[in-house]
């Protein structure tokens, strides 16, 4: 089980985390990468790297023969798979195998044994691990999972059998939802994993999400590592993650740690994994699923811990003891992580695309903080991958000392040009439930329906309108109107707000600026390629902010704006179009409702884009008959495509 070369069969911030710990240790690192990630920071960070394909993860990432020839051709000996993508796919584990190379993960047989969550659950029943009631039936068609579900009861929750990471699950509530859910679940699963079938498990309702880091040497050794809390999370997605959980006791800690061992021993397990539990309000744990890699979360274990992780699959994987026996664990302090994501949590959510403007994750690296990432400023966040760009994790004495750097880290890294959760996870970490630990699965979602002020967008206040305005007027340090012109009047755009001022630039950096009849005094001190140093209400602040041809990037409190001179021409299209339903970032047609000839009421679902592990439904602006269908299921559109048009009534 020697190696010296290893391939990294992953993209993103994990590559760069196994690089950074793999090179640490002695051993050479090979990136793989498709067309979209040829200048990733992954591809850079390598020693050698090998082109595997197009743009979507099927043609690249998820293609295993292109991977396997791939550490042929670099001399790699051993394959890290990462998280995502074919890390719990049991025929590329032995297809490494098969090929002479080490596979840095479990055996195929225990990543087939828990992948298929039927199959393992039946396996827990019989090792003494506490499992929540479902249906773990072969039986497949929609009639039987329907009687299932109303034997089972509601709420429950429809999820693929060969799920994990939150894919081909949905929560059902009542009868209604219950066929919609069934296709939903399956469309999904297919695309997800190629594989469709589905469980049916009854939800715990305002449970919380427990998981227990466990880790296994070809010695028969079997160790846990605590737990993580994961209860902070938005449709079955993770938010935040910390660990110790402030609701798990010494004594719980040792059942699940228990158990979770009891778990990994019956799939002979090897290597890193995690074994996720739901806990109830009583304070009973069940059995949920095993994920047989790395976590995304796993920084916060290994915070508290002091342990390298990946180093631990390293020397496992070569076939080295565990370095600790259960006894030795110690965990120190309070860490929490939280996912920073290309997505706008103040639109529903939705992917973003586009070019990275802005991104200095060491202006935040103070100690107690980590950020782990895989973009770079220059680069590009594409419509093919996982909304994930970035992790902040902040290791503190105590929970809310790690909560305030964690913050402050937030702040203090801001990601510029394109619109990303930065300020709604800072928000979240200072929300009251949060702050009490109160936190459940379902608390994120029922705060969103519930109109919470979480999920209201941040606005500019006077103070960044005008500094806006002052950088307007003194861009290259010199006002931009004659001399003579003392005063003028100045109208600036940020989002969907228009601000009209009345500005006098004058001497020293010093501008008068009338806004909304009330006149303010400020004064820029300096202007650098990526900062304002300025002057408000006497007291002296620095922000982040860039020009980017005509527009000014500022960011206040880890949230993005983006100031702009409004064209004097009419805007195209003011209004919204109910004739055509386009596309609303670019993504795959997953589904399309409708046929051409077909009579369509408002608000009538016409087609589903599917973008970075999120589906989302475009429906009917008004009433009419589809005149034409633009879009076929399978297809990549970008953002704007026409995917249907109608003939209004």
């Amino acid at each position: 089980m020697t190696f010296e070369t290893i391939l990294i069969a992953n993209r993103g911030e994990i590559a760069c985390r196994v690089i950074r710990t793999a090179r640490a240790l002695g051993y050479r690192t090979v990136a793989v990468f498709s067309d979209a990630d040829a200048q990733a920071p992954h591809v850079r960070q390598a020693d050698a790297a090998v082109h595997i394909g197009a743009s979507p993860a099927a043609e690249s990432y998820l293609n295993a023969v292109a991977i396997i020839e791939a550490a042929g051709r670099s001399g790699a000996q051993a394959i890290h798979p990462g998280y995502g993508f074919l890390s719990e796919n049991a025929t590329f584990a032995q297809a490494c195998l098969d090929a002479g190379l080490v596979f840095i993960g479990p055996p195929p047989e225990a990543i087939r044994a828990m992948g298929d969550k039927a199959q393992a659950k039946r396996r827990m029943h019989d090792a003494g691990v506490p499992c929540a009631p479902g249906y773990l039936g072969e039986a497949q068609d929609d009639a039987t999972l329907r009687a299932e579900a109303l034997k089972l009861g509601f709420p429950l929750l429809v999820k693929a059998v060969a799920g994990g990471g939150g894919r081909g699950m949905r929560l059902v509530r009542a009868e209604g939802e219950l066929d919609e859910a069934i296709a939903g679940a399956r469309r999904e699963a297919r695309s997800a994993f190629r594989d469709d079938a589905l469980m049916l498990e009854r939800l715990i309702e305002h449970g919380r999400h427990i998981e227990i880091q466990v880790f296994a040497d070809t010695q028969g050794h079997v160790i846990h590592l605590g737990e993580r809390d994961c209860s902070a999370q938005r449709r079955r997605q993770k938010v935040i993650e910390e660990s110790p959980s402030p609701v798990v006791s010494p004594t719980l800690r040792e059942a699940m740690g228990r158990d979770a061992v009891a778990a990994a021993r019956a799939v002979g397990y090897v290597g890193a994994g995690t074994v996720e539990f739901m806990l109830d309000q009583a304070g009973r744990h069940f059995f949920l699923e095993m994920n047989t890699r790395l976590q995304v979360e796993h920084p916060v274990t290994e915070c508290v811990t002091g342990l390298d992780l990946v180093e631990w699959q390293l020397r496992v994987a070569a076939g080295e003891p565990l370095p600790m026996a259960q006894e030795q664990l110690a965990m120190r302090g309070h860490a929490i992580e939280v996912r920073l994501y290309a997505e706008d949590p103040y639109a529903g959510f939705a992917p973003q695309t586009g070019t990275v403007r802005h991104w200095r994750p060491e202006s935040a690296l103070q100690p107690g903080v980590r950020i782990d990432h895989g973009i770079a400023e220059g680069g590009t966040v594409s419509p093919f991958y996982d909304a994930m760009v970035a992790k902040l994790i902040a290791h503190g004495r105590d929970r809310d000392d790690a909560i305030r750097r964690l913050r402050a880290a937030l702040a203090t890294a801001p990601l510029l040009g394109l619109r990303n959760n930065a300020r709604y996870l800072r928000d979240l970490l200072d929300h009251p439930t949060f702050r009490r630990a109160e936190t459940t699965t379902a608390w994120l979602d029922a705060a969103q329906a519930q109109g919470d002020a979480l999920y209201a967008a941040p606005t500019p206040g006077d103070e960044d309108w005008c500094l806006a305005a002052a950088a307007f007027a003194l861009r290259a340090g010199t006002p931009q109107r004659p001399d003579s012109v003392a005063a003028y009047d100045l109208a600036l755009a940020c989002g969907e707000q228009r601000m009209a001022m009345r500005v006098r630039p004058g001497a020293g950096g010093r501008v008068q600026v009338g806004l909304a009849g009330a006149s303010h005094a400020i004064r820029l001190i300096e202007a650098g390629e990526a900062s304002l140093r300025y002057e408000w209400q006497g007291v002296q602040s620095s922000a982040v902010a860039r020009w980017y041809g005509d527009e000014l990037h500022f960011a206040r409190d880890a949230h993005g704006f983006v100031f702009a001179e409004p064209s004097a021409l009419p805007r195209a299209a003011a209004a919204r179009d109910p004739r055509r339903a386009l596309a609303p970032v670019a993504g795959v047609v997953a589904k399309v409702a409708v046929s051409e000839g077909e009579a369509v009421e408002a608000g009538q679902p016409l087609a589903c884009i599917e973008a970075m592990k999120m589906e989302m439904w475009v429906s009917a602006g008004a009433a009419g008959r589809v005149v034409r269908v633009a879009a076929s299921e399978g297809r990549q559109v970008a953002a704007g495509a026409v995917l249907v048009e109608l003939e209004l009534d």
